[in-house]
């Protein structure tokens, strides 16, 4: 069984949604021993047009990008964060929301196709998100980038070419293309062998029934 995941590093109900499916799979491993799972990351951008450069300001906190987009006053922004952290607490994930920075993603989702390639898509994607959310890391400074590919076993030598290239550009491109085309509005988007949709950061039963679904070809 294949499940492609259209997510995006900075998206806190994508990180809620992937707890959601490991504790699902957990369960589907158990039952069906004998029904490979492979999943596979597609990169997803919330913000397109969120600084790229590191040099750049970053666009501030989520809260405030909140607060503008949904042109909701501050204290209601906030309070939405504080929930989400609560959230995020109860799956021993930690949201440090006013730290945390709006960034563009487009590099971050490169070097997680280079840890694809390598076997690493899972330890790049957990890193990602704990800087992002956690550490108050902008994540689209090369810097970042560069401690969190070698620290999560990716040879240092393609990491650079990397990050001073456009390696992988067309396959992230790629990705949010087919996105568009398949409806995709937001993440997390999960598709179960090329058949069955789920969308958003379901329940841990959603995704069990969805396994089951997909696993049994009813879909």
């Amino acid at each position: 069984m294949r499940i492609d995941i259209w997510s995006d590093v900075v998206c806190p109900f994508c990180w809620i949604g992937k707890r959601h499916l490991e504790a699902a799979l957990e369960e589907f491993r158990v039952t069906h021993p004998d029904t490979p799972v492979d999943v596979v990351w597609r990169a997803y951008e919330l913000d397109p047009s969120a600084p790229r450069a590191s040099t750049a300001e970053p666009g501030g906190s989520g809260a405030q990008r909140l607060a503008r987009k949904y042109e909701m006053s501050p204290a209601e922004a906030e309070a939405g964060q504080e929930q989400m952290a609560a959230r995020f607490a109860e799956l021993g994930l930690e949201f440090d929301w006013r730290s945390a920075r709006v960034c563009s993603t487009f590099d971050a989702h490169r070097l997680a196709a280079l840890a694809a390639e390598h076997g690493r898509a899972d330890e790049v994607d957990e890193e990602l998100r704990k800087a992002h959310f956690s550490d108050g890391e902008v994540i689209s400074d090369p810097d970042v980038l560069r401690r969190i590919g070698v620290r999560a076993g990716l040879p240092s030598d393609r990491v650079d070419a990397l990050l001073g290239g456009d390696d992988f550009s067309g396959h992230v491109r790629q990705d949010v293309e087919v996105a568009r085309g398949i409806g995709v509005q937001g993440g997390p988007f999960f598709v179960f062998d090329g058949r069955l949709a789920v969308s958003g950061a379901q329940p841990v039963e959603v995704f069990g029934q969805a396994l089951e679904q997909a696993a049994a070809g009813t879909a």
